[in-house]
């Protein structure tokens, strides 16, 4: 058995999606943190990812906590919350409350906490104000929350500024594109005490081409996610998680 055993959960962030691969499948900052966990330390680790986009931040803690330990890892990482300020009515505290369920699990089955903060699409996005507020009240109450707490590993992803513009972000302006997910993953390694790629840092930038006008974004992008809303869908409605068991990953040359 593998000395680390790292499971995510989440959401959209952390399922990948904006770092497409050419098969169609997302890759994503766990997947490629994981990679490099087992570069840097050069042992193999056991990687689980049950994160499922369009998730809020209770839902996550409901369906994919319990089953994310009972993989009995040494390491979980959590981040959630992002789906939740885009509704109209959002409580701060109730979202900061599912970071202290999953810490309190944590606990009682020794596993080694990592918390993330999600990117800042604000900028970006309609409401832009709006986002940027809740984002900011939701960074400070979850890192009061863990603040006596030096043993959880914190990735904090929020204040990054450079993050926040827009070359790091995919089509729809609200995930982050594969050089976005490569700077979070270099931001993990890093908070593990372990040396990430410099490269991953800033990767070149994608082409301009491939950043859509204001039309097509609202057409292709926005109108969709306003449907889901008024329909009470969800983006991750049947999907399963890409890595529901343990995958071995070893060192690359």
């Amino acid at each position: 058995m593998a000395s680390v055993r790292f499971v995510a959960i989440g959401d959209s962030f952390t399922e990948g999606v904006g770092d497409d691969l050419p098969d169609g499948r997302v890759r994503g900052w766990a997947d490629i943190a994981a990679q490099g966990w087992a570069d840097a330390s050069r042992e193999p680790i056991e990687y689980a990812n049950l994160a499922i986009r369009g998730k809020l931040a209770w839902p996550i803690v409901q369906q994919q906590l319990e089953p994310a330990l009972a993989l009995k890892p040494t390491h979980l990482s959590f981040n959630g919350g992002g789906n939740d300020m885009l509704r109209p009515r959002t409580s701060i505290a109730h979202i900061a409350d599912a970071f202290s369920r999953v810490l309190r699990r944590c606990d009682e089955e020794g596993v080694t906490l990592l918390l993330l903060s999600g990117a800042n699409p604000s900028a970006q996005l309609p409401l832009s104000p709006l986002i940027q507020r809740r984002g900011d009240l939701l960074s400070e109450a979850v890192v009061a929350r863990v603040a006596d707490r030096s043993d959880v590993i914190r990735a904090l992803n929020w204040p990054d500024r450079e993050l926040s513009t827009p070359t790091y972000w995919s089509e729809d302006r609200l995930h982050m594109n594969s050089r976005g997910h490569h700077r979070v993953a270099a931001r993990v390694l890093s908070a593990l005490g372990l040396e990430p790629p410099a490269e991953w840092w800033s990767l070149p930038e994608l082409p301009e081409a491939v950043r859509p006008d204001a039309r097509t974004y609202y057409r292709d992008h926005l109108g969709p996610w306003v449907r889901r809303r008024l329909t009470g869908t969800s983006s991750g409605d049947g999907r399963e998680p890409k890595y529901a068991e343990w995958v071995e990953l070893t060192p690359t040359a």
